[in-house]
């Protein structure tokens, strides 16, 4: 079988990494692939988001299956292209990929079909968001651009005058561009940040193991927003009874409300839930794979991706069956100097080898190009290096044991990654 993984970041190198031990995968097509992807089989120089082309490379190179990583080509409509052309497509079409592409068709949605949720106000207009913010007597508050931001359009806001920047930076500004040209307003949250991935036919839903990412750039959640700093799995804030509850009140619910509404869903279900004293709330929908979750989700599933993938285009899913590690993983991001704001590319990456050779430690590339024998950085995220153990310790430890190991000219990296789920564990792990 020969498969196409759509996407050049650390997701898509552990994508292509767990689908190639299928035994039934025979070819990895990455379009456009990184570092990572092109030790694994071809890269394809063709960008993520543009849809013509990459139907076209996989009707003339008969691919049987592909893997949409990122959002932005969901939103596109990619998948409704494939499936149009009749070519088996893993992921969302653009009008339930909206479930991510448009943050306020997500809260109103549920609105409509009771899910739980932080109370929130929608605004266009500057004027009526500072009037609103004015009266308002509670602070933080979180400020969320509509639209597609790159992970980067939430701003928690601690005072009113705070908030009113956030606003006009996204509306008047065009911090987002078009995506934020509207704006929402919502409570401030308290609890545990916590992911949950299903994958889905529509129909059957199968959980992965839980995540807890680290979105702020500086350790104990400081800095500006990023991408993802770090993951691990499965988080100790998610246990048996909890996991029931999020299905029964968030994710079945959310499928239904999908289905109800004519936007049949089919891929990856991320909800980013905040644990709160009342309950899970969605703080957001994300409609494919999380980066940098997917790194340690897959170093502990068990099960052949490829299959478990096929079976969900395929209607299906009720015959499969997850099989997942019963340990811990972590991963760690090394990001170029800078990041999340400016930064240089072209620095050259040493210590993988002896990074890759420790035990149960799987580097993952994000912002990486091959050239002349040698790995360069060529994003802000470089790589996810990631480890698999029995304890959360022990993953984390290897983790970082493997990321000393690696050097590129302005690395640097969050020293926390795990440190809430240890403490949730009480630290005896250490």
């Amino acid at each position: 079988m020969k498969v196409l993984v759509v996407g050049s970041g650390g997701r898509e190198h552990a994508l292509a990494w767990k689908l190639a031990r299928s035994p039934r995968v025979d070819e990895i097509h990455a379009a456009p692939g990184n570092a990572g992807t092109k030790s694994l089989g071809k890269n394809v120089d063709i960008g993520a988001e543009d849809v013509d082309a990459l139907f076209t490379y996989a009707r003339e190179t008969r691919i049987d299956l592909t893997v949409v990583g990122p959002e932005a080509p969901l939103c596109a409509g990619l998948a409704d292209r494939f499936r149009a052309g009749g070519l088996a497509v893993f992921g969302p079409g653009r009008e339930a990929a909206a479930l991510e592409g448009s943050k306020i068709f997500a809260k109103e949605l549920m609105r409509r079909h009771n899910i739980p949720t932080a109370r929130c106000q929608i605004f266009e207009k500057v004027d009526d968001a500072c009037r609103h913010l004015s009266e308002r007597e509670a602070f933080p508050v979180v400020v969320k651009a509509d639209g597609l931001a790159a992970g980067k359009g939430v701003t928690i806001c601690q005072t009113r005058e705070e908030a009113e920047a956030a606003v006009k930076e996204s509306i008047e500004g065009r911090r987002f561009g078009s995506a934020g040209d509207r704006v929402i307003i919502e409570d401030c949250l308290e609890g545990e940040e916590t992911s949950i991935l299903a994958v889905t036919d529509g129909k059957t839903l199968l959980t992965l193991p839980s995540s807890q990412d680290h979105k702020a750039s500086l350790d104990g959640d400081r800095g500006p927003n990023t991408g993802g700093m770090g993951a691990y799995a499965p988080a100790p804030a998610v246990d048996g009874n909890l996991q029931e509850t999020i299905e029964g009140k968030i994710l079945v619910p959310t499928l239904h409300a999908m289905q109800h509404e004519g936007r049949p869903f089919t891929g990856v279900l991320y909800a980013g839930l905040m644990l709160t004293k009342s309950g899970p709330k969605v703080l957001e929908y994300n409609v494919r794979f999380g980066d940098p979750e997917t790194q340690p989700i897959l170093a502990l599933l068990k099960s052949d991706l490829a299959e478990l993938l096929l079976a969900a285009v395929e209607g299906r899913l009720h015959e499969a069956v997850i099989e997942i590690d019963p340990g811990y993983a972590v991963c760690v991001v090394l990001a170029s100097g800078g990041y999340p704001g400016r930064y240089a590319k072209g620095k050259e990456i040493a210590g993988l080898e002896e990074a890759e050779a420790l035990e149960d430690v799987q580097v993952f590339h994000a912002g990486t190009v091959a050239h002349g024998g040698k790995i360069y950085t060529s994003g802000g995220r470089v790589l996810g290096v990631t480890a698999r153990a029995a304890t959360l310790s022990g993953a984390r430890s290897k983790a970082y044991e493997a990321a000393g190991a690696i050097r590129f000219e302005g690395a640097h990296f969050r020293r926390d990654i795990g440190d809430k789920g240890l403490k949730r564990l009480g630290e005896t792990e250490r």
